[in-house]
C-alpha cells in the first residue's frame, strides 16, 4: 500500500528535524568544550567564557561553532589562526594570554608562553 503524500512530505519534514536536532546537540557540545578552554586559559568564569567566545565569532566574523572547533584544536596542537588569536587576546586583556591548555609548542606566528 503507497502512503499519501501529505504523510510521505511529514517523514520528511520529520526527518529534517531530527537530522538538525542531531547537529544542534553536536554543536552545543563543541561549544561548551571551547567555553571550558577558555576558561582554563583565560581564568574567567562560565559566563565570561561564553561571552568572550561569542564576540571573537561576532568579531572576526566566523561561525560561533567554528570559532569553537578552533579553539579545541588550538588545545590538541598550539596552532590557531592569528585573527582569532587576536580577537582571544583582545577580549581575555592580555597578549599571549596564557598559551594553550596542552602546553603545546607553538601558536600559529608566534610563540607561546
Amino acid at each position: 500500500m503507497t502512503m499519501p503524500p501529505s504523510d510521505v512530505d511529514q517523514i520528511f519534514r520529520l526527518q529534517e528535524q531530527v537530522r538538525q536536532l542531531k547537529e544542534a546537540v553536536v554543536s552545543h557540545a563543541v561549544v561548551d568544550q571551547a567555553i571550558g578552554v577558555i576558561i582554563a586559559v583565560g581564568g574567567v568564569t562560565p559566563d565570561e567564557g561564553w561571552i568572550v567566545l561569542k564576540e571573537v565569532s561576532q568579531h572576526t566574523n566566523i561561525k560561533l561553532r567554528n570559532v569553537a572547533e578552533t579553539v579545541l584544536i588550538w588545545g590538541r596542537t598550539g596552532v590557531m589562526p592569528p585573527e582569532i588569536l587576536a580577537a582571544l587576546e583582545d577580549r581575555l586583556g592580555r597578549p599571549g594570554f596564557s598559551g594553550p591548555p596542552s602546553g603545546s609548542p607553538r601558536v600559529s606566528g608566534r610563540s607561546s608562553r
